[in-house]
C-alpha cells in the first residue's frame, strides 16, 4: 500500500466522526496552546524586565530598611522602618565606590489642585535623583541645590500627575496641596513609562530638605545611589558592609544577612529576581502542559483502541485481501499522528490568539510589553505533539496489525 493511501484513508477516518476527533484532540490543543502561550508570555516579560532595569540605569543601588526591603510593608508596618538615617546618607556617599547618592522620604498627604484629586505620592529627594533613575525634563526646570539649601516649596511633576491636575492647562507656576503643604510647579517630566511595575509618569518629586522639614523626619524611606565601579556586587558589599559597622550589626556564623535591618540591591539582582519569577511560572504552566500532553496521548491511545475494535472486520477484510501487518500498523499509527499533529495546529492558533490578547490588555498597563513569539517552543511544541501520538498510537496501532484475519472476518 502506498504511503498516500495510508494517508488518504486516515483523513476519511479522521473525518467519519469529526465531533470524536475533536474531542480526542483536545488534551492536545489545550497542552500546544499553553506551551505556545507561557513560552511567548515568558519571552515578551524578559523584555519587560529588561527594559524596566534599563530605565533606573545599569548601575543603579537601591537601600531600602528592613531585611526584606519594600516587601517587609512601609512605613510603621516594618519594624525597622526608621534604621536608615541621614547621617548614613553622608556615610554612604563618601565611599569611594559610590559616585552619587539620593535619600528619598516619601510625603504623606492628598495632592489635590482645585477640586481635581490624583492618586499619587510625592517623594522627597535631592537632585542626584534624576541623574540616577535616567530622569528627563519635558517643560520648566528640575530643583536643584538652591530649592534645597533654601528649603523651597517646589514640585516637579510626573506627565500622568500634571495631566490629573491639570488636564489641558499649563501647569509651571501653578501651586498644588499635598496634604497641608503648598507646593509651586516648576516642571514637568518626560513620559517614562514603568520601572518595577510601577508608573513613573504618576509621581511628584520635591526637594528633600522640604519633605524632611515637612514630615519631620531624621530618618529616610529609602536611599538611591549609583555605584562608581562597573562591579556592582563589590559596591553593594561596600555599602552594606558600612552600615552594618554603623548600626552593630554581627553576621551570623553562616554569613547570612538576617540580621541586617536594611537591604541592598543592585539593578542585576532586581532583574535576576524579576528573572527568576518569570522562569518559574513558565516551568510551572509548562509542566502542566507536559501532563495534559500525557492525558491527551492517552485519550488517543483509547479511542484508538476503540476504532480497532470498530473497524475489526475491515482489517480483517484487508489482510484477506492481501495487507500486511506494517501497512495496518502504518495506517493506525498515521491516524494517531494526524490527530495529535492537528491537535498541535489548532493549540497553536489558539495559543498566538490568546497571546494577542494578552498583549492588547497588558498595553493598559506595561506599554513597554510587546508581542514576542518564541519560536523554539513552537517547533518543539507540534513536534511534542506529533511524537506523542506516535508513542500513544504504537499499542492500538500493534494490536490491530496482529489481528488474525479469519477472526477478525467473523467479529460481529
Amino acid at each position: 500500500m502506498l504511503f498516500r493511501d495510508t494517508v488518504n484513508i486516515a483523513i476519511r477516518a479522521v473525518t467519519a466522526n469529526r465531533s470524536r476527533a475533536l474531542l480526542t484532540m483536545l488534551g492536545i490543543i489545550i497542552a500546544v496552546g499553553a506551551v505556545i502561550l507561557m513560552a511567548s508570555i515568558g519571552k515578551s516579560m524578559e523584555g519587560v524586565i529588561l527594559d524596566q532595569v534599563s530605565i533606573l540605569g545599569p548601575r543603579t543601588i537601591a537601600i531600602w530598611p528592613g531585611n526584606k526591603g519594600p516587601e517587609g510593608g512601609s512605613g510603621t508596618m516594618n519594624p525597622d522602618y526608621d534604621k536608615l538615617t541621614v547621617n548614613d546618607v553622608d556615610a554612604i556617599e563618601k565611599l569611594p565606590t559610590i559616585a552619587g547618592i539620593s535619600p528619598v522620604i516619601f510625603v504623606t498627604g492628598k495632592v489635590s489642585y482645585g477640586s481635581e484629586t490624583s492618586d499619587t505620592r510625592a517623594g522627597g529627594s535631592t537632585p542626584d535623583i534624576y541623574e540616577i533613575q535616567n530622569i528627563e525634563l519635558q517643560e520648566g526646570r528640575l530643583h536643584d541645590e538652591n530649592d534645597e539649601k533654601d528649603v523651597r516649596a517646589v514640585a516637579v511633576l510626573g506627565t500622568d500627575t500634571a495631566l490629573d491636575l491639570f488636564g489641558n492647562q499649563n501647569p509651571l507656576g501653578k501651586r498644588i496641596d499635598i496634604g497641608e503643604q503648598k507646593f509651586t510647579v516648576i516642571g514637568v517630566l518626560k513620559p517614562a513609562g514603568s520601572a518595577f511595575f510601577q508608573n513613573m509618569d504618576e509621581r511628584i518629586l520635591v526637594p528633600f530638605s522640604v519633605a524632611k522639614i515637612t514630615m519631620q523626619r531624621s530618618y529616610v524611606d529609602m536611599i538611591a545611589a549609583v555605584s562608581a565601579t562597573d562591579d556592582l556586587e563589590y559596591a553593594a558589599e561596600d555599602v552594606s558592609y558600612l552600615l552594618r559597622k554603623r548600626h552593630k550589626i554581627t553576621l551570623p556564623d553562616d554569613g547570612g544577612t538576617d540580621n541586617d535591618d536594611f537591604l541592598v540591591r543592585t539593578a542585576a539582582q532586581a532583574q535576576d529576581i524579576l528573572g527568576a519569577v518569570s522562569l518559574g511560572l513558565t516551568f510551572f504552566i509548562t509542566m502542566i502542559a507536559g501532563i495534559s500532553l500525557v492525558v491527551g496521548g492517552i485519550g488517543i491511545m483509547n479511542i484508538m483502541l476503540v476504532a480497532v475494535t470498530e473497524r475489526t472486520r475491515e482489517i480483517g477484510l484487508r489482510k484477506a485481501l492481501g495487507a500486511k501487518q506494517k501497512d495496518i500498523l502504518r495506517q493506525f499509527l498515521v491516524e494517531a499522528v494526524m490527530l495529535t499533529f492537528l491537535g498541535g495546529l489548532f493549540g497553536l492558533l489558539i495559543g498566538i490568539g490568546i497571546n494577542l490578547l494578552i498583549v492588547g490588555i497588558a498595553h493598559k498597563f506595561l506599554t513597554a510589553y510587546i508581542f514576542k513569539l518564541n519560536t523554539f517552543a513552537i517547533v518543539l511544541s507540534v513536534v511534542m505533539a506529533a511524537v506523542t501520538g506516535l508513542a500513544f498510537g504504537i499499542y492500538p496501532a500493534r494490536k490491530a496489525a496482529s489481528l488474525n484475519p479469519i477472526e477478525a472476518l467473523r467479529y460481529e
